[in-house]
C-alpha cells in the first residue's frame, strides 16, 4: 500500500511541473506575439559647414608695381687727354670720390710749347695778311695800266686775279693754323662740362701725359638712373607707351619711388620713369623701364649712389571696377565661389588683373556679392554652406 501511495504522488508531480512548464511557454509565446513592432527614428540632420567670406567692393584704383634694379649714372665716361705735355697742376678735388664743377679744371698741363705756336701762328697770319694786301696793290695798279694800253678785254693773269686767290687762301689757312694752336692751349686745361664726381684718376702731378691718353673715370652727379625690369603682366597695370615717352598738356610719365637702406636707415629717393628699352630681353622676356632721380647727391638723408640696389614702387594707372581680396579667395583657374542668399555655393569665372602672396586684385564681380575665403577644397558648387563675414578683413583687404 506504501508503495502504491508513493508512486500516485510522483505522478502527480510531474502532470503538475509540466503544466506549469506549458503555461509559461504560452505565456511567452503569448508576449512575443503581441509585442508592438518598434518605430523607426529618423537620422540627425547634419550641419553645414562654417564658411567665411568678404563682400566684394569693385572701385576704380591703381595698383602700384614693385619691381628692383641697381643705380646707375646716366653720364659715365673715361677722361682723355687731346693734347700733349707734362702736368703741371693737379685740381685739389682731383682724387677718387672727389666733386667738381662744370668747366672747372681738373688737370692743368705746361702751356708753353702752346703759347709759342700761338706767336708763329699769328706771324703767319700777318705775313699772309700782307701778301694778300700787296697783290690787291698790284692788281689795282694792273687795271690802271690795262685801260692805257685802250683794250677792253683784260689777261687775268696779267690782272694778278690768281695771285690774289693764292693769297687769300694763304691767309685762311693761317687763321685756322692759329685757331687750333688757341684751340690745343686751351685743351691744356682738361675739365667736363658737367658737374661729377672722380671714379678712379690715372695721372698724377709731373707726370707726362701723351694725346689720347686717359685722364680719370668720371660719371656726372646731375641725374641719376635705374634700369627696372618689367613683366608683361605688370606691364598691363603701368601708363608706359612703348614707343613715346612724350606726354600732352598737363600729362606725365608715371612716378617712381625707391627705396634701399643705407647706413642702417631706410631711405626713399622719387624718380621718374623717362624712357623704356627698345627691345625685350630675350633671356627674362621683360621690357626694361629706365626710372631717372633729378639730383641724387641733393637728398637730405643720404645720397643715392651708383652701385646701390634698390626696390622701386611705382605708380600705376586707373583701372576700373576692380575688387581687391584675400589670396585665398581665387581658386584655380580664374574662379571664386560665391554665397547666394540662399547660403548655397556658386562657382564665378573672373579675370585675374593682379596677384601677390597677400591679396589678389580681381575684375568680374559686383558690390556687395559675398565671396568665400576659405581654402577648403570640398566646397563645391550647390552646397549649402553657414555663411560667416570674415571680420579681419575690411572691405577685402587684408
Amino acid at each position: 500500500m506504501q508503495a502504491m501511495h508513493r508512486q500516485s504522488g510522483s505522478w502527480r508531480y510531474w502532470i503538475s511541473a509540466t503544466l506549469i512548464a506549458a503555461g509559461g511557454l504560452a505565456t511567452a509565446v503569448t508576449l512575443i506575439i503581441a509585442k508592438p513592432d518598434p518605430s523607426p527614428t529618423p537620422p540627425a540632420k547634419p550641419t553645414p559647414p562654417l564658411v567665411r567670406f568678404v563682400p566684394a567692393a569693385p572701385e576704380t584704383m591703381s595698383i602700384s608695381v614693385v619691381t628692383q634694379g641697381t643705380v646707375q649714372p646716366e653720364t659715365e665716361l673715361t677722361l682723355t687727354s687731346q693734347v700733349s705735355g707734362r702736368v703741371e697742376s693737379v685740381n685739389p678735388n682731383f682724387v677718387a670720390g672727389g666733386f667738381f664743377a662744370a668747366g672747372e679744371t681738373l688737370v692743368q698741363l705746361e702751356r708753353s710749347d702752346y703759347e709759342l705756336a700761338i706767336a708763329r701762328a699769328e706771324s703767319q697770319v700777318a705775313s699772309a695778311e700782307r701778301s694778300l694786301a700787296e697783290e690787291e696793290g698790284r692788281a689795282l695798279q694792273a687795271r690802271r695800266e690795262w685801260r692805257e694800253l685802250g683794250s677792253t678785254k683784260a689777261n687775268a693773269l696779267f690782272l694778278r686775279e690768281p695771285q690774289i686767290v693764292a693769297a687769300k687762301a694763304s691767309l685762311k689757312a693761317a687763321r685756322a693754323e692759329l685757331e687750333t694752336a688757341e684751340l690745343n692751349l686751351r685743351r691744356t686745361s682738361i675739365s667736363l662740362p658737367f658737374p661729377g664726381r672722380i671714379v678712379e684718376k690715372s695721372v698724377d702731378l709731373g707726370q707726362f701725359v701723351t694725346t689720347g691718353a686717359a685722364i680719370a673715370r668720371a660719371y656726372g652727379t646731375e641725374r641719376a638712373q635705374v634700369r627696372l625690369p618689367i613683366t608683361d603682366r605688370q606691364l598691363a597695370l603701368l601708363d608706359l607707351p612703348l614707343y613715346s615717352l612724350e606726354t600732352g598738356e598737363g600729362e606725365r610719365s608715371p612716378r617712381v619711388t625707391l627705396r634701399a637702406t643705407l647706413g642702417g636707415e631706410s631711405v626713399e629717393w622719387l624718380a621718374q620713369i623717362s624712357r623704356t628699352d627698345p627691345v625685350i630681353d630675350e633671356q627674362s622676356r621683360s621690357i626694361y623701364a629706365v626710372a631717372t632721380v633729378e639730383q641724387p647727391f641733393a637728398s637730405r638723408q643720404a645720397p643715392l649712389l651708383p652701385g646701390l640696389f634698390v626696390e622701386a614702387e611705382i605708380e600705376g594707372k586707373p583701372l576700373a571696377l576692380i575688387a581687391r581680396l584675400p589670396r585665398s579667395a581665387l581658386r584655380t583657374d580664374d574662379h571664386v565661389l560665391l554665397v547666394d542668399g540662399e547660403s548655397r555655393v556658386f562657382d564665378r569665372s573672373v579675370t585675374t588683373v593682379y596677384s601677390d602672396g597677400v591679396s589678389v586684385w580681381l575684375r568680374g564681380l559686383e558690390s556687395g556679392e559675398r565671396v568665400v575665403v576659405d581654402e577648403d577644397a570640398l566646397l563645391v558648387g550647390g552646397m549649402t554652406v553657414t555663411p560667416q563675414p570674415a571680420n579681419q578683413f575690411a572691405h577685402g583687404v587684408p
